[in-house]
């Protein structure tokens, strides 16, 4: 291998060689011909050598710089005047140029797959002067590929699928490889494809990359192997010995087709079910099964045969892909213990190219009914029942019948809900089921009545049942017709005989069979003296005429026309009904211009219940003001005396509080300090400092004389006449105590302020001379110390 390479870039580098040698001399000589011709034709400068590339092998492995070619001007005499210069990509790092001889080399190894081609420039000048000696001209040096790119693929691992049961052939997936060497330069970039792994099943093309199936639908069987994995490999040189490969994995998968049919996993199923399960009740599960996968796998299952066919269903759930059988009617024990049905199942989705006789299955399912203790049973869902309503107490209105379905036979009593019976218009027998009235019935207050009536086991109380019983009244003829409004009218006081002034109409409660047929008439006691007429229309209708042509207001202003009223039923049932009639003064169109006071107060206004409510509301306004006032004036204020025994021990309390011994402003303390200064002063100082009186004195001080039997002390006196002349004092329905102690009373000072201390025993037998008041504290403090001890 290493032999051959080296061949070639010997090869590849003898022929660039010539090929520049070629190019020099026939561009050389192509100079000299031109210069010849153009003799003495033209005077220009003469480019001295013509070149356009050269050609480089990439990968150089030698220790010395590789060749490339050799530049040449015939500006260059071979007398070391000139010099080769070198510019562009890589000039003086990748490429050198000898300045002397123009010998180009390359300085290391270059790969084409990097770059390419360089693009460089290329002049010579005059190594003493420096000057151009030829123009600069642009040359491109190209990179021969050699190989030495393996091929790569675009994915390492590539996954793919196929269906189960495909024919040879099919494709699966295609895998592509490239390769970085030059693809218009030998067979380095030539590919070709082979499979390494996956045969006998998958092959590929060699050009292309496509991989196919390798064997028939009978082979390939997903149900047999699922995944394949195969490895692609890409050599490059057209497949020749020597060249470079790349490899990938291909994960390739059989996807699944509806190729197998469902079975079931029991030939025959056994379940049992209670007698007393509603429709829907779920009976019992069967279960097949499917190699297939996915929606390949669904299943439905139906019932193709047997005695259940109409007793049972079957559904598919959706999850577990089993048949659900369910009840759809009701089952009686009694009746039948036991269904047979034949159950078929197969695939919703089917493949036309694997149908046959095989694609269903076939299963027997075996259902026994258990017998369970029922409740009684009705022979009727519902019983509708007529009564009339005149009917008497304890007529039969109908009758219910219930019996027990089990084979015991259990004896049954009826009985009615009260709930839906609240009024006990109605009861039923316990033994025969019979319906009666208890109470007395009336179709215009309610024409249908809604009961339950429920059946219980004698054996067994728990089983009961229910029947809803509707009971329609029949009307009868009960009610007389009566007037459909209340009728008044006004007729003119000139007017006409025969003249209509109202139409009535009657109304009744009862709905004869026939519809309603009412008659009028002008009510007999009326007749020989009426004003007035009734004819009657025949329509249910009858007008009011006037047998008179001129009415006066001020003789008569109103009359009552009495009118009978008869139905066409039987029993025949009529009513009198009144028709008020105004006489009023009209316009000479009819138009009624003015009634009496009676008929003006019955116009159109408040009614004689809206006034009643009015007066109600303002009798209740005015309770509730007078009760207000009552309360406002019985309040009450506090006493300021709360014992009346003794006024002495009484104090007025004017809610102020004084400041103590420093307060100077409400009050003198000297006053207790020294009582007998305090009694020298001069009745007008004496009074409040805190108030200052805004009146002057109104009355004279005067002396008030004591109650009989009573001796008032001095210093009391005194009190009552400061009071008496002080404005500022309380108001006259107050009390005030006028008791003072200190110098002038009979206990004289009790404050500390003039007492001396002393332990000297202290006499109190003088209490005892007080009264009776002080017999207790002249008790306490006048005995002797040695009581206590």
């Amino acid at each position: 291998m290493r032999t051959f390479l080296l061949g070639v870039l010997w090869l590849c580098l003898g022929l660039s060689l010539d090929a520049v040698s070629l190019i020099g001399q026939r561009r050389m000589e192509t100079g000299a011909g031109a210069a010849a011709r153009g003799e003495g034709l033209l005077k220009r400068v003469r480019r001295g050598w013509m070149w356009n590339q050269f050609f480089l092998q990439e990968e150089y492995t030698g220790s010395d710089y590789q060749y490339i070619g050799k530049l040449q001007s015939d500006q260059d005499h071979g007398n070391g005047v000139v010099k080769y210069v070198l510019s562009g990509e890589g000039a003086g790092t990748v490429f050198v140029i000898d300045e002397n001889n123009g010998d180009l080399h390359a300085t290391r190894r270059l790969d084409r797959e990097e770059k390419a081609f360089y693009v460089l420039r290329a002049t010579v000048v005059n190594k003493r002067t420096g000057q151009k000696l030829e123009p600069e001209t642009e040359f491109t040096i190209k990179l021969h590929d050699i190989n030495d790119n393996e091929p790569q693929f675009s994915k390492e691992v590539y996954t793919g699928s196929v269906p189960e049961r495909s024919d040879i052939g099919t494709s699966v997936i295609q895998v592509t490889a490239t390769d970085a060497d030059d693809s218009m330069y030998g067979n380095s970039a030539k590919l070709v494809y082979s499979i390494s792994q996956g045969h006998p099943y998958f092959s590929v093309d060699p050009n292309t990359g496509l991989i196919r199936t390798a064997l028939g639908p009978g082979d390939m069987d997903r149900e047999q192997r699922e995944h394949y994995q195969v490895v692609i490999e890409a050599k490059d040189m057209a497949g020749q010995r020597g060249g470079l490969t790349g490899t990938t994995v291909v994960n390739i998968t059989l996807t699944d087709v509806n190729d197998n049919p469902p079975r079931f996993t029991q030939s025959i199923y056994q379940f049992a079910v209670p007698e007393s399960s509603k429709s829907g009740t779920p009976v019992g599960r069967i279960q097949a099964t499917d190699r297939d996968i996915g929606r390949n796998a669904e299943m439905f299952f139906t019932i193709v045969s047997g005695d259940g066919m109409d007793m049972f269903d079957i559904s598919t759930d959706k999850d577990t892909q089993e048949g659900v059988i369910t009840v759809s009617k009701s089952l009686d024990y009694e009746k039948k213990q036991s269904y047979t049905v034949e159950i078929q199942v197969q695939n919703t989705q089917m493949d036309p190219r694997f149908m046959s006789s095989n694609s269903k299955d076939m299963a027997t399912v075996r259902i026994a009914v258990e017998d369970v203790d029922e409740p009684p049973l009705f022979d009727k869902a519902s019983y509708v029942m007529d009564v009339k309503e005149d009917a008497a107490l304890g007529a039969a209105v109908g009758s219910v019948s219930a019996m027990d379905p089990d084979s015991a036979r259990s004896m049954v009593k009826y009985s009615i809900d009260r709930r839906t019976d609240m009024d006990r218009l109605f009861n039923v027998h316990p033994g025969n089921g019979s319906v009666f009235l208890l109470k007395s019935l009336d179709r215009e207050e309610n024409p249908w009545h809604n009961i339950s009536v429920i059946a219980t086991e004698f054996n067994n109380p728990r089983q009961i049942s229910h029947v809803p019983v509707y009971i329609r009244l029949l009307d009868i003829n009960d009610n007389a017709p009566t007037f459909a409004t209340v009728y008044e009218t006004f007729v003119c006081e000139r007017t006409k005989a025969g003249q209509r002034i109202q139409t009535v109409s009657a109304v009744d409660a009862d709905e004869p069979s026939a519809g309603h047929k009412f008659f009028f008439s002008l009510a007999s006691e009326g007749n020989h003296r009426s004003n007035f007429t009734v004819r009657d229309n025949g329509d249910n209708t009858a007008g009011i005429l006037t047998r008179r042509a001129s009415y006066s207001r001020l003789l008569q202003s109103v009359y009552l026309v009495p009118v009978v009223i008869t139905d066409g039923d039987y029993p025949m049932q009529s009513s009198t009904g009144t028709l008020t009639v105004r006489v009023c003064t009209c316009d000479r169109e009819g138009n009624m211009e003015l009634c009496n006071a009676e008929a003006l107060s019955s116009s159109p206004g408040l009614s004689t219940g809206a006034l009643i409510a009015i007066l109600l509301c303002a009798i209740i306004l005015l309770m509730i003001v007078v009760l207000f006032t009552a309360l406002k004036r019985q309040r009450k204020q506090e006493p300021l005396i709360i014992s009346k025994e003794d006024v002495r021990d009484n104090v007025v309390s004017y809610n102020d509080e004084g400041g103590g011994e420093e307060d100077t402003q409400a009050f003198d303390i000297g006053a207790l300090r020294h009582p007998d200064a305090a009694a020298a002063l001069e009745e007008s100082a004496k009074q409040r400092r805190d108030i200052i009186p805004t009146d002057t004195l109104l009355y004279p001080p005067h002396r008030h004389a004591a109650p009989s039997g009573l001796i008032m002390p001095p210093f009391i006196n005194q009190r009552v006449l400061e009071n008496d002349c002080n404005p500022t004092a309380p108001p006259y329905d107050s009390l005030a105590t006028y008791a003072y102690e200190g110098a002038g009373s009979v206990a004289e000072s009790l404050s500390s302020l003039g007492s001396a201390s002393s332990e000297a025993e202290q006499d109190y037998h003088y209490l005892s001379d007080w009264g009776p008041r002080f017999r207790k504290l002249a008790d306490l403090y006048g005995a002797e110390d040695s009581d206590f001890s």
